[in-house]
């Protein structure tokens, strides 16, 4: 089953691309290792070229492969423009949009186009002014919540970190995380808003490719604060980034051992407390990572759990 944890490294692509270019990134073909990736209509296409990049999508369609393939999306640039894409021929070759710059004014001119049929996840972006106001937030995250109820397509939801300091006429330092700006209490709050109810939340593109060291120290941050999957703007981010989503190896075993259905109702494993019931989350999320981005290190022979 596709799942938030299934993205990784997203690399974002602009569908100005040529249709073989497009279709060749999308089957995976010229990036090793890639889980998904995001053709993009919106911030990286300009309003003079939009219709050639619609039709490099609708010719890169019957291109693409179905299967060893890495995960495919669309970022459509407006509800006009997600209507577009969805009357393609072979659209089915895709998994799912994301849909920019989502509000309570305009997420059902989005979903109302999608019918019982459509298999196509979703992944709102959360990039507009109405994100600095914790009533605005709410009010969507309800009707995310009545929208799920029925639909259950929402695959997580994208923090668009560069719309969001542009609102505050910002750039981000390339020396510095995203959580060292205005943001970083944004995205707390966020994490607050919405994780609790079972929506995800991706985080921000780093935008410099000359500082990996900052790079890998947001993924942390990133993973600290709730959020997972991260944007990449070029290929060489792609394996920095999945590395942070490797598994510490004593956090490993610390979820398998509150995971075990003997365990204890609290323990000391090391030098931490274990306690199931109000770290089991924590551990499921720990245990999944592994079995997807591997462990840093390994266990050493009789380090295995045993039976009850």
């Amino acid at each position: 089953m596709l799942s938030q944890i299934h993205l990784g490294a997203s690399l974002y692509v602009p569908a100005t691309y040529h249709p073989e270019k497009l279709a060749a990134i999308g089957n995976g073909e010229r990036i090793s290792g890639l889980r998904s990736l995001i053709y993009c209509t919106e911030d990286a296409v300009r309003e003079d070229e939009l219709a050639a990049a619609l039709g490099n999508l609708q010719s890169a369609l019957p291109l693409l492969k179905t299967d060893q393939r890495p995960l495919r999306f669309i970022r459509v640039r407006n509800p006009y423009v997600f209507g577009r894409c969805l009357a393609m021929s072979g659209i089915a070759q895709i998994d799912g949009f994301v849909l920019p710059k989502v509000t309570t004014a305009n997420l059902y001119n989005y979903v109302s186009q999608l019918t019982d049929r459509d298999r196509f996840k979703i992944m709102p972006t959360l990039e507009t002014a109405e994100v600095f106001d914790y009533r605005e937030m709410n009010k969507l995250r309800r009707m995310l919540q009545d929208y799920s109820n029925s639909h259950p397509r929402i695959l997580c939801l994208r923090i668009g970190g560069n719309d969001l300091l542009n609102c505050l006429r910002r750039r981000r330092d390339s020396n510095r995380t995203i959580y060292d700006s205005p943001l970083g209490a944004v995205i707390s709050r966020l994490s607050g808003e919405f994780v609790p109810y079972g929506f995800g939340l991706t985080a921000p593109v780093f935008e410099s490719m000359a500082h990996p060291d900052v790079l890998r120290e947001e993924v942390e941050l990133d993973l600290a604060h709730g959020l997972f999957g991260k944007t990449a703007i070029h290929p060489e981010q792609i394996a920095l980034i999945e590395r942070g989503f490797a598994v510490d190896q004593q956090d490993l075993r610390e979820a398998q051992m509150i995971l075990d259905p003997c365990a204890a109702a609290v323990f000391k494993e090391g030098d931490r407390m274990c306690e199931p019931t109000t770290h089991s989350r924590w551990a499921e999320d720990i245990v999944a990572r592994s079995e997807i981005y591997g462990v840093r290190g390994s266990l050493g022979p009789g380090d295995q759990l045993g039976d009850c």
